[in-house]
């Protein structure tokens, strides 16, 4: 093997090793609920909502206003990781009302109105707020089923991986189980009938596609997949 030979397959080597990484960043990235930019705006919030705002510190107040503005720049161009992806239409709306509200801040930091200002201050910590429940999971529960079932109905199901979809069969039905034993935040006491309901519904259905992981059957393999997406969605929607 000629050192030229060898030179060029050392460096294919090195190349392959750091796109490994990169690769599997990329996909936790895709399966992770989160928004960093949103995150990062808690950096200005908090000092708003927790000092300037119960202190009726004006001066303060006012001085936000650029960081605020960059800040929420970001979240205005920021992209939705691909497990977020059905909520996009919640999420733009979202951003829309907080650029209203970034924008009635800065208008009543140019005035003299105090109260205008501290108005402003709370309805921009709400439209923060609100964004934020837009899409973090209700329950770490069903986030970690909803991390699950991503790979599945949207990277397995496509590329018709049926090995793949029957090795994560008892794991969806075990995290399923997970979601249907959970219990509701107080604020949400309210909806606990209609969640164990869509949760018994959501640990059938995984039982089904568990049932199936044996079967040579793709096209039952592929409706049983369908039907878990479904009744996860329905699980969701008890929270909208």
């Amino acid at each position: 093997m000629t050192k030229r030979l060898c030179a060029i397959i050392s460096i294919f080597l090195v190349l392959a090793a750091i796109g490994i990484p990169a690769q599997e960043k990329a996909a936790a990235q895709e399966t992770s609920s989160s928004v960093p930019e949103l995150e990062a705006f808690h950096e200005i919030i908090y000092p708003i909502w927790h000092t300037a705002y119960p202190e009726k510190d004006i001066v303060a107040l006012k001085s936000y206003v650029p960081r605020i503005n960059e800040l929420a720049a970001k979240i205005y161009t920021a992209k939705l990781p691909g497990i977020l992806r059905e909520k996009n239409a919640v999420w733009t709306a979202g951003v829309d009302k907080l650029k209203q509200a970034v924008g009635a801040y800065s208008t009543a930091a140019k005035g003299t109105d105090d109260q205008a200002l501290l108005n402003a201050a709370e309805a921009l910590h709400m439209r923060y707020e609100m964004l934020v429940r837009a899409i973090r999971p209700v329950l770490p529960e069903m986030d970690a089923f909803h991390k699950e079932m991503y790979v599945v109905y949207h990277q397995y199901l496509p590329e018709k991986k049926w090995d793949d979809v029957r090795k994560a069969a008892p794991a969806m039905k075990g995290l399923a189980e997970a979601v249907a034993k959970a219990q509701l935040p107080k604020r949400l006491e309210a909806k606990t009938g209609m969640f164990n309901a869509a949760a018994a519904g959501l640990v059938e259905a995984t039982a089904g596609l568990e049932g199936l992981a044996k079967s040579g059957d793709a096209a039952a393999l592929e409706q049983a997949v369908i039907k878990v997406h479904t009744k996860y969605q329905a699980l969701e929607k008890v929270f909208e």
